[in-house]
């Protein structure tokens, strides 16, 4: 066996093991089980009800409106830090962790006191007839913000370690900026891309502190499902809440699958996998 700077192989291996046994599967095996105590029928009913499935849509619809703005704003701020050098770069690049340092609970009220009716942004914006806080858009406001370093820090060291020398030698055999992007650059940063998205819709997803001060959590309206899932524990009603988390634990896996699916096509699409 090849000797590597951390020894014990057996010892790792089972302190891996046992974390991810302890820390993230039991309690998501105790989640399916405490969810498998109502029956089909009951179960049904949970999740086919008109606050569920509004609280679904709220979350689903919003988690995608902030994944693609993340997408678009990501990947332009990374390729500004990967390919420019200007006064302040430091500062910026520091600033895109803020919402990983920040407590999401703090994020939710500054996020709130900004785009208010009375807000420094929502006052302005309310005389244009649109209203933030306490509304859909200001849901999704709050998770793209959470959500954003996803992307940036993902698609940023790939960037950087592309180079400028393809781009010149695309420029070199004629291609246009357009077609050096589009079949250059973007086919060998699109596995990391689509990585920073699928982390940003799956943060989306189960944001919790920064929306519930923004949302207003009106039932039928701006209710999302953590809040929901919050709320029919406040009930003692676990059934309900198990219920309703195995359902966006259901959707969280299936994106990772399908993420990954996508991943490995691209890879022997390019040529690198061991296909």
């Amino acid at each position: 066996m090849r000797r590597t700077v951390i020894p014990g192989f057996r010892l790792s291996l089972g302190i891996t093991l046992l974390y991810l046994g302890v820390i993230v599967l039991l309690p998501l095996c105790a989640l399916i089980l405490k969810a498998s105590d109502v029956g089909l029928v009951q179960l049904w009913g949970i999740l086919s009800s008109p606050r569920t499935l509004s609280a679904i849509r709220v979350t689903v619809t919003m988690a995608l409106a902030a994944t693609a703005f993340n997408a678009i704003y990501g990947l332009l701020l990374a390729w500004v830090l990967a390919r420019y050098q200007f006064p302040g770069k430091r500062i910026l690049d520091a600033l895109v962790d803020v919402p990983f340092a920040l407590p999401t609970a703090v994020a939710g009220l500054a996020l709130t006191a900004l785009l208010s009716k009375n807000g420094w942004f929502g006052a302005p914006l309310e005389s244009l007839g649109i209203q933030v806080a306490y509304t859909p858009l200001g849901i999704a406001i709050a998770m793209a913000f959470t959500s954003i370093p996803f992307v940036v820090r993902t698609v940023q060291p790939v960037i950087e370690d592309l180079g400028t020398d393809v781009e010149e030698a695309g420029r070199s055999l004629g291609a246009s900026d357009f077609q050096i992007l589009w079949r250059v650059i973007f086919p060998a940063i699109f596995p990391a891309f689509l990585a920073g998205c699928s982390l940003s819709f799956a943060r989306s997803l189960g944001e919790f502190g920064a929306v519930i001060f923004i949302a207003g959590n009106q039932p039928m309206k701006t209710e999302i499902v953590a809040l929901l899932t919050y709320i029919r524990l406040e009930e003692y009603n676990y059934e309900a809440a198990a219920a309703i988390a195995v359902v966006m634990l259901a959707m969280a896996f299936t994106m990772l699958i399908v993420t990954n699916a996508v991943q490995a096509w691209n890879l022997r699409y390019l040529g690198k996998g061991e296909a």
